[in-house]
């Protein structure tokens, strides 16, 4: 087991825990309701665009996050370009859960943003059902490689545009265009540190998920 894998068993373990007890059908209790279906979803983008601060918002238990100082060894390797003030950086994963529902709930991993971390987005991509780019209107054109590993794989993915105090304000078409984005993706506006738009982002992507679902013969 790798180390993204282990520090996932360890959030999944520990969000169990934490959580109340699900009812299940045992003992032949048979008004019980089924456990939920667990949904994975990944929350990817460029290097700053504000993942971890997505996770942290919309989580209901407190995230598990792989945050660690950034040094003088990033430099002239991360490009801090609208992030100058930032002090830490994703080296692995964040973890989070949110209850949609009685029948649905979602495990959020968020990817590490640096080039040099990008061989954790295949595992961290295993089993997902889609995925949430996240994308800063002050560096667009970082958000390509994100949208072109999800399209290279078929995974379901919808682009949310985060707003930054400094940022230009583009209209979701406008995104549209400068990222070559193909007409059936899903583009919401959002905000990385309000949980409301942050679950719309999450719902909006489910239901792009199931859209994008065969449906099975009858």
């Amino acid at each position: 087991m790798g180390f993204a894998d282990s520090r996932v068993a360890e959030a999944r373990t520990g969000a169990d825990q934490a959580a109340p007890a699900q009812s299940g059908r045992s003992g032949g209790d048979e008004g019980a309701n089924p456990a939920p279906i667990p949904v994975k979803l990944v929350v990817a983008g460029g290097f700053g665009v504000g993942k971890t601060t997505m996770v942290g918002a919309v989580s209901e238990i407190p995230p598990l996050t792989t945050e660690e100082e950034m040094t003088i060894a990033s430099e002239g390797i991360d490009d801090l370009s609208g992030v100058e003030r930032k002090e830490t950086t994703t080296v692995a994963l964040d973890f989070g859960r949110i209850t949609i529902s009685d029948e649905v709930v979602l495990y959020l991993f968020g990817a590490p943003g640096q080039n040099r971390f990008w061989p954790l987005w295949n595992d961290l991509a295993l089993g997902a059902v889609g995925a949430v780019v996240l994308v800063d209107t002050r560096k667009l054109q970082e958000a390509f490689a994100s949208v072109d590993f999800f399209e290279r794989r078929g995974i379901p993915f919808v682009v949310a545009v985060n707003i930054f105090d400094d940022g230009y304000r583009y209209e979701p078409e406008e995104v549209r265009d400068a990222l070559v984005i193909p007409p059936e993706v899903p583009i919401v506006i959002c905000d990385a540190r309000d949980r409301a738009l942050c679950k719309n982002a999450l719902v909006t992507l489910v239901r792009h998920a199931i859209d994008r679902t065969p449906s099975e013969p009858a």
